[in-house]
């Protein structure tokens, strides 16, 4: 397949690098570009036939089969459009829209047209994410109580991102997209999310929307999902999951720490990370970044979707409840309440229930803990299953 690209700048590129790093079938074709210069200097960077300044033109290019779209936040819905309109595959990347009614939009576009709506949220592709998944869906970790994710850093490198009216908003939309849609994943999708207690305020920087951001959001079979958002962390960027469930945990580091560690005087200079803040002192490389950020994994999920006639693991639909969660979460911080997510289309679970399978000693006895003391004592913790009362046994 050949691929246009929507966009030439900082995730345009991160994109392409994936694109073209590996040997593969699809190759990238054409690029769009609101300043055309940029457009020509990406084509020539990434050895491109196409370039224009009229997105139009480059969608309906009759040798492209896939669109990409990397563009500011409030230039996806007229992207999606375009291509809708012009039976192209399209792929977009997070978030989906400023708002649910934003991405609904966009979902309805692809549905109607007949095309593959494929949702660009990296960090649920990669090679840890991948491998934890599928251990929770192994049953590795039992029923799924809790799930927390964390982004962190010093702030976005565009100046759109800055102004709320182009992004949607500030640390939630922009971080809170990769951090709920993780949880969302490993509690399990089909689970409906019920509502969002969030905590959001302006600490550091001159900008009217949040840099920095707590929420929690609540499952209909009574699982938390967590995230924690941050433009003022400074060091890099810190990426973090953990998932507890009634027989495991999963604690994954997947940025910042990652076992490649390297001090220099800053005598060389050049690129880090992404978020690195400096070239020198105590740094954090990591070897192979389109790759630890999952973007190897999604596009090649996303390609071999369009071939087999299948929904990618990340959909357009999928962007549509992430941005109804931060709707959402939007709404607490500024009622600071819990409040309620509002999905005009789920297509999940119906009857899901809180589960109340308490694990039984014997026909008498829940089994609340077992433990072995300092002194090798083994003790039991029981509850009576008819009067209630706790007790202890030693073994």
């Amino acid at each position: 397949m050949k691929i246009a690209m929507l966009g030439s700048g900082f995730i345009a590129r991160f994109y392409a690098d994936s694109l073209i790093g590996h040997r593969r079938l699809d190759v990238l074709h054409a690029v769009y570009s609101r300043d055309i210069a940029k457009a020509k200097t990406f084509a020539h960077d990434y050895k491109l036939p196409v370039y224009s300044d009229n997105m139009d033109e480059v969608v309906n290019h009759p040798e492209v089969d896939v669109v990409v779209i990397s563009l500011p936040n409030d230039l996806h819905l007229a992207a999606v459009a375009a291509c809708a309109k012009a039976g192209k595959h399209v792929l977009c990347t997070k978030p989906l829209g400023r708002t649910a009614a934003e991405a609904k939009q966009m979902l309805d576009m692809v549905e109607q047209a007949g095309v593959m709506g494929g949702y660009l949220e990296d960090l649920c592709y990669t090679p840890k994410f991948n491998k934890s998944l599928a251990s929770v869906k192994a049953g590795a970790l039992g029923r799924i109580l809790w799930a927390k994710s964390r982004e962190a850093h010093p702030g976005p490198h565009s100046n759109w991102f800055w102004d709320k009216q182009q992004s949607g908003g500030g640390a939630i939309v922009d971080l809170g997209c990769h951090c709920i849609e993780i949880a969302r994943n490993y509690i399990g999708k089909d689970v409906r999310p019920v509502e969002v207690m969030c905590w959001a305020a302006t600490q550091v920087h001159p900008i009217d929307a949040e840099d920095n951001a707590i929420g929690m959001v609540k499952y209909a079979n009574g699982a938390i999902g967590q995230f924690e958002v941050s433009w003022c962390f400074r060091g890099g960027m810190d990426l973090r999951d953990e998932v507890m469930g009634t027989e495991g945990t999963i604690w994954i580091n997947n940025f910042l720490r990652t076992g490649f560690d390297m001090f220099s005087t800053g005598k060389g200079g050049g690129y880090v990370a992404e978020k690195a803040e400096s070239s020198q002192g105590w740094l954090f490389p990591v070897g192979d970044e389109v790759n630890e950020l999952g973007y190897n994994h999604m596009f090649t999920d996303m390609f071999e979707a369009i071939e087999q006639n299948r929904p990618p693991a990340e959909t357009f639909y999928d962007g549509y409840v992430v941005n109804a969660i931060i709707d959402a979460a939007y709404a607490s911080a500024k009622s600071g309440i819990w409040e309620p997510v509002k999905l005009t289309d789920w297509r999940g679970s119906t009857n899901t229930k809180i589960a109340a399978d308490f694990a039984s000693f014997n026909e008498q006895y829940y089994l609340i803990k077992e433990e072995i003391l300092p002194h090798g004592e083994r003790k039991l913790i029981l509850k009576d299953k008819t009067t209630g009362e706790v007790v202890v046994r030693d073994v």
